[in-house]
């Protein structure tokens, strides 16, 4: 048996039990025909550029759909019926006028690869975001992001995240557990720094944050592109320092002694340290010298040192940008080797 209907002289043919894909876009439609529910098989259904502004209850029938686009369309949120389609992989819901994600519906989307949400007015993606286990590619281009959940580090599948053009003050540290992560775009947002977690992501090759508040990049630069223009970036311009005196409290000095003995394996430091959970807490925010690798708990001083893109990583781009150098005394400042700056804030 074979259903027809015409739609702006169009002629929309599909086979009841076989057909599986059905293809309505730019039809000037205001609403889902219910003769859509009609194809239980259904796997690729497309209705973008029409003019839809809710879905009907009967899509949940659709248990087999794999790909919906609903770009370019009037939806105000992120439609409830959503929730009743498990199976879908690829969800594009662009230039519409949604500004709320409903946490309900998108947790239950649990094997989605493509969620494409460009174009909206959204101010915050929900927590359940972080059950989208198997997504591969979020775009949020162009919508009023205030905040990145922490939960987007469960997203361990996730290759290319877009972020551009929103009102991200910062990027969770959470995000360098996204390990498969390739491309980064968080260009025109107002973030001033970025995690240093980020150099975890070995296999992020591509970063975009250009027009931003940055001013120093993190400790570890290894991307094949990076696109930072219009930053706040600090300038290359030396003042004398006289010796900076070493007056360590005693704070610092047990800790850099306490954090020596972890690395031990068999130290009894080490062993009896899960018995001292305020100790552990306070030592979690310590680092590493860049210089000498020694552990210490606060920053002696604020440096950095100076990277040209092209002559030093291979680049196409001809910019100097300054690298963070986190050091534990002035004996490493004035190390051979890289030439540090410590970093005068006005």
């Amino acid at each position: 048996m074979a259903y027809g209907v015409a739609l702006r002289g169009t002629a929309v043919r599909a086979l009841c039990g076989k057909g599986n894909s059905l293809n309505l876009n730019s039809n000037g439609l205001k609403s889902v025909p219910e003769f859509v529910s009609r194809f239980p098989n259904l796997s690729v259904l497309l209705l973008c550029h029409n003019s839809i502004s809710a879905l009907p209850t009967h899509l949940q029938s659709l248990c087999h759909l794999t790909e919906l686009n609903l770009g370019n369309n009037a939806l105000r949120e992120f439609p409830a019926v959503l929730s009743h389609l498990g199976s879908l992989r690829k969800l594009y819901l662009y230039r519409n006028k949604i500004d709320v994600v409903s946490p309900d519906a998108i947790g239950h989307l649990g094997n989605l690869v493509v969620l494409n949400l460009n174009h909206n007015n959204i101010q915050r993606l929900p927590p359940e975001i972080g059950r989208l286990r198997k997504l591969q590619q979020l775009s949020m281009l162009d919508n009023k992001l205030e905040e990145l959940p922490g939960e987007v580090g469960c997203l361990k599948k996730l290759s290319e995240l877009n972020l551009t053009f929103n009102n991200l003050s910062r990027l969770p540290r959470q995000l360098y557990f996204c390990r498969n992560l390739i491309k980064l775009y968080a260009a025109r947002n107002r973030l001033t720094n970025l995690p240093e977690g980020i150099t975890a992501l070995v296999k992020l090759r591509v970063l975009d944050v250009a027009g931003n508040m940055l001013s120093i990049f993190p400790m570890e630069v290894h991307w094949t592109e990076l696109y930072c223009e219009e930053n706040w970036l600090i300038k290359l311009k030396p003042v004398p320092i006289l010796p900076h005196p070493e007056n360590l409290s005693l704070k610092e000095l047990a800790a850099r002694f306490v954090l020596l003995e972890v690395r031990k394996q068999f130290s009894l430091i080490n062993l009896s340290l899960p018995h001292y959970p305020e100790l552990n807490d306070l030592l979690s925010g310590s680092n590493c010298c860049t210089e000498c690798n020694g552990p210490f708990l606060n920053t002696w001083v604020e440096c950095v040192h100076f990277v040209n893109l092209k002559k030093d990583m291979n680049l196409r781009s001809s910019l100097t940008i300054p690298v963070r150098s986190l050091l534990c005394s002035y004996k490493c400042f004035r190390a051979q080797g890289p030439c540090y700056y410590a970093v005068e804030r006005k």
